[in-house]
């Protein structure tokens, strides 16, 4: 057995990611509510009613217990400068600036959010004796918000304070109002919310009223702002220039916090901090997963376009420089395929290139696979029996009984068409070409599970296949099925064990050995794929793994010359481009459409999905199309959204974490159930032949 399989597969990450996901996902809901708000927050609702007559005094600041009204103004020659928002990394500075060259102290109402984002000019408005206002969270009314929103609009703007300058406020100027006669309907009602918690509400005089009389002015954090502050500063009729509550003679509306609550408060910025990261991280891999997403896309139909005028024009190893008529070797290695082995020997038999020799060997099966192969009563089978070794030692073990130059590697649950085996040792004619490739088809394709594994392996894997020969970079001959030279096999030692993907490492070992690799489209065999979401993980995770195993070993390709260097340049930076970065940051593509849909504009969150299922709909189609597949099969793509797409991410999450922490794998293997030719035997198929006229 491999050395592979002496080592445990890895679970402490696992723990990580599970306690790192409610943190991110926790982060993400919270900056999506601060910034685009769940409820129809920003609006403010039209006044149904007036405000009481006992508040309807001209006074911009109000008193409120129960149905007892208080107002007040500010005393004659008099100013209150009150900033609403902000803090603003900007002009909140300018504005301080401004304040301490005329020695004047001023009112700062401030977001919460934007306290936390910008904690230093909070604490810089308190160090210099400014006074500090609620304007809320977020700036949502509080007269249309949801009884939950609105106090934690209070409660979070109080909790921001406390972590910045550790301070409260008994300030509140309700968004959206500017006299006291604008808190009217809805908006009177939040008001008296408001003041039940202890609030002194502050609204503004009218424009109408002379700063001479005594006024509260309200500014915002902007040009217009700054200047119409600075204008009042310089007028000559204002004596003194103050807070709102030393205006009314009284102390100041902050109190200190306690050490607890200042904790909170930090906790608090952290989690803005951590959440505006996330969102910011989010926006990038968006990006980098639409440009890698569209880009792979367009090279996949321009090559496979390069791909077909190819074939209708020439290829080295096309059947039209001569026709291969040698014998052939096919092995097939085998381990507890019972339930399959017969259809996949019978169907070699069956080929209409009868010069062959089938190699079955058992790898240490346990039940009936070596005796159903036995049963099949024709001399070019031979089954050989061994103590379970693995794939590669039950391959390399065939090897030795191959009598013929072509070796044909089979896996047992693979069904050949008739012409499959003729078409697939075509391209051999050519001395350069070492392997062919040929093309897997799903066999099992009657269940959802199966269809998604259909348009992948006709889309995502034979596509692909196209552009790598064009590109002359084929990084894996599939061990369904695959042609080889066996001097070719031979002179790199026949089939390493050094990965779990030894179809991959023997693949980049040709290329490294200056043989090439091509695909051959018209060489058809149905294979079995899993039936379950757990054979699906297992089978994919040791796919993925053994990649990145092949890529490292043969991460020195990229420095040679020749077929080696092309391959190592293209392929493996393809490989890393595509099949491991790609799928690192596609999840921010669906994590994105939910995060839109709740937080930001629907409408774009739709728009930007259908655009990418779009995309992937029509390239899906054509390759549909080049493999004289049925349309209708596409209805299930968007269907991988909820399932299929999310378990092949964290296969090679899983797969990248394991490689970096330096763990191995053991071999797995799938449960078969004969199905590879479910879909063969499930309907009549018609198949034209992919070869040109």
């Amino acid at each position: 057995m491999s050395r592979h399989a002496l080592r445990r597969d890895p679970r402490g990450h696992w723990l990580l990611l599970v306690l790192f996901l409610p943190v991110v996902t926790a982060a993400l809901l919270f900056e999506g509510w601060t910034n685009h708000e769940v409820d129809a927050a920003r609006t403010k609702a039209p006044c149904a009613t007036p405000i009481p007559r006992a508040a309807d005094t001209g006074d911009p600041v109000l008193r409120l217990d129960g149905n007892f009204v208080e107002t007040a103004s500010m005393p004659a020659r008099t100013a209150a400068l009150t900033f609403n928002g902000g803090p603003d990394p900007v002009w909140t500075p300018r504005i301080l600036d401004l304040l301490r060259s005329h020695h004047a102290k001023a009112t700062f109402f401030v977001y919460g959010s934007q306290a936390t984002r910008h904690p230093e000019l909070v604490r810089r408005i308190s160090a210099e004796g400014h006074e500090i206002g609620s304007y809320t969270y977020t700036g949502g009314d509080l007269g249309v918000a949801s009884p939950i929103r609105a106090q934690l609009e209070l409660s979070l703007t109080q909790t921001a304070l406390a972590g910045t300058a550790g301070v409260n406020t008994g300030l509140l100027r309700l968004p959206h109002t500017k006299a006291a006669d604008t808190m009217c309907g809805k908006e009177w009602t939040a008001a008296q919310r408001s003041a039940e918690q202890g609030y002194l509400l502050v609204a503004a005089d009218r424009r109408s009223r002379k700063p001479s009389q005594g006024v509260i002015r309200q500014y915002s954090h902007t040009d217009l702002g700054y200047h119409e502050a600075e204008q009042l500063l310089r007028n000559r009729n204002v004596k003194k220039f103050t807070t709102v509550t030393g205006g009314l003679g009284q102390q100041s509306s902050m109190t200190t916090v306690s050490a607890d609550e200042r904790l909170r408060g930090e906790g608090l910025i952290w989690a803005r901090t951590l959440g505006s990261f996330f969102t910011g991280a989010m926006a990038w891999a968006l990006g980098i997963a639409g440009g890698l997403g569209v880009l792979r896309l367009l090279m996949l139909v321009v090559f496979a376009r390069m791909h077909m005028r190819r074939l209708q024009r020439f290829r080295p190893g096309s059947p039209w420089l001569r026709e291969v008529n040698e014998p052939v070797t096919v092995l097939v290695p085998a381990h507890n395929e019972e339930a399959g082995i017969e259809s996949t020997v019978r169907s070699l038999l069956a080929s209409t290139h009868p010069y062959l020799q089938v190699v079955v060997i058992d790898d240490g099966s346990t039940d009936r696979t070596a005796q159903i192969a036995e049963g099949i009563r024709d001399p070019r089978v031979t089954v050989v029996r061994q103590p379970n070794a693995g794939k590669p030692g039950a391959l390399n073990t065939g090897l030795g009984y191959a009598r013929h130059d072509i070796v044909v590697m089979v896996d047992a649950d693979t069904v050949f068409e008739p012409d499959a085996l003729f078409r697939l040792i075509q391209p051999l004619a050519h001395p350069a070409i070492g392997a062919v490739s040929g093309n897997t088809k799903v066999g099992n394709r009657t269940r959802l599970l199966g269809r998604w594994q259909h348009l992948e392996y006709v889309f995502g894997f034979n596509l692909d296949r196209r552009m790598f020969e064009v590109l002359e970079c084929m990084p894996t001959v599939p061990g369904a099925i695959g042609a080889f030279r066996r001097d070719a096999l031979m002179g790199i030692g026949g089939v390493s064990d050094d990965t779990l993907a030894e179809d991959t490492d023997l693949t980049m070992a040709l290329w490294r050995a200056g043989w090439r690799v091509v695909y051959e489209e018209s060489a058809i065999a149905w294979t079995e794929v899993p039936g379950s979401l757990g054979q699906l993980w297992r089978q994919r995770y040791r796919w993925c793994y053994g990649t990145l195993q092949s890529m490292w070993k043969h991460r020195r390709a990229v420095l040679e010359v020749g077929p080696a260097g092309r391959f190592g340049r293209r392929g493996l930076s393809y490989l890393a481009l595509f099949q491991i970065a790609l799928p690192l940051f596609a999840p921010v593509v669906d994590v994105f459409f939910l995060y839109g849909i709740f937080f930001r504009d629907p409408a774009e969150a739709v728009g930007v999905w259908l655009g990418f299922m779009a995309v992937q709909m029509v390239t899906a189609a054509y390759a549909l199309r080049l493999d004289n597949e049925r349309m209708r099969e596409l209805w299930s793509l968007p269907l991988q959204l909820f399932v299929y797409r999310q378990l092949l991410y964290l296969v090679i999450i899983q797969s990248v974490v394991t490689a970096l922490l330096g763990n191995r794998l053991k071999w797995q293997r799938m449960r078969r159930s004969g199905t590879a030719d479910e879909y063969l035997l499930s309907e009549p198929v018609q198949r034209q032949s992919l070869l040109p006229k």
